[in-house]
């Protein structure tokens, strides 16, 4: 397939993993040498050992939500960045958590997303996300340009003059939020303003409905997804609409379920988390506090990476019961405190302005032979252990839950 911006897109799956878990070894360990942070948290771990997924789910998560923490106690940026980096640019985005940037060609990998949208070399683009302190507008003004494309560094807001911009200039592109691609075209209505110059959209930072995409494209503008993170740059992104995002190449895409280290089947829902080989900034099991699940199959287009179903809420589920918060963490160690159970899911309701916990516990295939009594009063028991709050726990037969990824799902509002 010629029509690709990198070869890697179309070579064999079983090559490409190979190729990652082949030079995974030599960078956890150059980033145990070089981060501060790494050299802490794998201290125990012989890198030369993590050498497929199996092995990779051995090792630590560090969650995005723990950033803010982390970076206070060491700024800027809590010992991840490597010492033998470069930093060209600190952003800060809301938490706050502090973001670095290298400017080097494509450093946030985003070119892909934009090839895979249509565009290319000469196209003028309107930059629509913000260059103010956050690194969206920086990470899309590098993919654009990766491909070629000529950028105008437009940022949000101020809509009449974006109007005049597109009418004078007349790019072909936009890249953005989807709602202020609605905001432009409304306002372009309703004042009979040119825009249709705009024939191709990369779309990011909110999710895209799919009456939403199909105003744009009754507006002649073919508009696509891209998802990435101020952390780790592209993710994943779309060549076909509504045919899930395809993770982008150079990285280790895992599904976890929320709260553990464990990876959930593929189809399930769970939390994203990524290893990406960055020498700036190694990310390394890094939770994204996204959820999504692996799509089934490869994209029509020849790209042959794997697929994630796009965006499906978010994995901190962190609530506060009784006045104290309950984490996913503290679940799962109730679900691990014993064999046999397969998923958790811990259901809050109110009776009379009481919070009351009742935890759902789906026995694993294996487990018809337990002492479902003794089962129970132990979970009861490891519930207050790790909540330090009473609970009522309830067992359940294999494929009782559904594969959602709640682990904890406060039902108050509807009691």
């Amino acid at each position: 397939m010629n029509n690709l911006f990198n070869p890697k897109e179309s070579q064999l799956h079983i090559n490409r993993e190979h190729d990652l878990f082949t030079k995974l070894p030599s960078f956890i360990l150059y980033a145990k040498q070089n981060s501060p942070y790494y050299k802490n948290i794998l201290a125990d771990i012989t890198a030369d050992k993590i050498t497929n997924r199996e092995q990779l789910a051995t090792l630590p998560i560090t969650r995005k939500s723990s950033l803010i923490s982390l970076q206070k106690t060491a700024s800027p940026l809590a010992g991840l960045n490597s010492e033998q980096g470069h930093i060209s640019r600190l952003f800060q985005s809301p938490g706050p958590i502090n973001d670095p940037e290298n400017c080097e060609n494509d450093w946030w990998r985003m070119g892909q997303a934009f090839y895979a949208a249509g565009f290319r070399e000469h196209d003028k683009v309107q930059n629509c996300l913000s260059y103010h302190l956050t690194p969206g507008g920086f990470i899309l003004d590098s993919g654009a340009r990766a491909c070629g494309c000529i950028v105008i560094p437009a940022g949000p807001g101020q809509t009449e003059q974006q109007l005049d911009t597109i009418e004078g200039l007349k790019p072909q592109g936009y890249c953005g939020t989807p709602s202020f691609l609605k905001i432009l075209l409304n306002k372009a209505r309703q004042q009979k303003r040119d825009i249709s110059s705009i024939t191709k959209a990369l779309v990011t930072g909110e999710a895209l409905p799919k009456a939403l995409r199909d105003e744009f494209t009754a507006a002649g503008i073919n508009t696509l997804q891209a998802y990435a993170s101020a952390d780790v740059g592209l993710i994943a992104y779309e060549s076909i609409a509504d045919d899930g995002l395809i993770i982008a190449e150079d990285l280790i895409v895992e599904i976890v379920r929320p709260g553990s280290l464990e990876p959930v089947a593929d189809g399930e829902v769970g939390e994203v988390v990524v290893t990406s080989f960055n020498h700036d900034y190694p990310l390394i099991r890094f939770a994204t506090g996204d959820l999504s699940a692996i799509k089934s199959g490869q994209s029509t287009c020849g790209r042959t990476n794997l697929r994630i179903k796009g965006w499906m809420g978010r994995a901190d589920q962190t609530t506060k019961i009784k006045g104290m918060f309950v984490h996913p963490e503290q679940v799962e160690r109730v679900r691990l405190s014993v064999s046999g159970i397969a998923k958790v899911r811990l259901n809050v309701t109110s009776e009379s302005h009481n919070d009351k916990m009742h935890l759902l516990c789906e026995l694993s295939t294996n487990a018809n032979n337990a002492d479902t009594t003794t089962l129970q009063n132990t979970l009861i028991e490891n519930l207050k252990l790790y909540t330090k709050l009473n609970g009522s726990v309830e067992l359940v037969s294999p494929g009782t839950l559904n594969d959602d990824g709640k682990v904890i799902d406060d039902l108050r509002a509807t009691c």
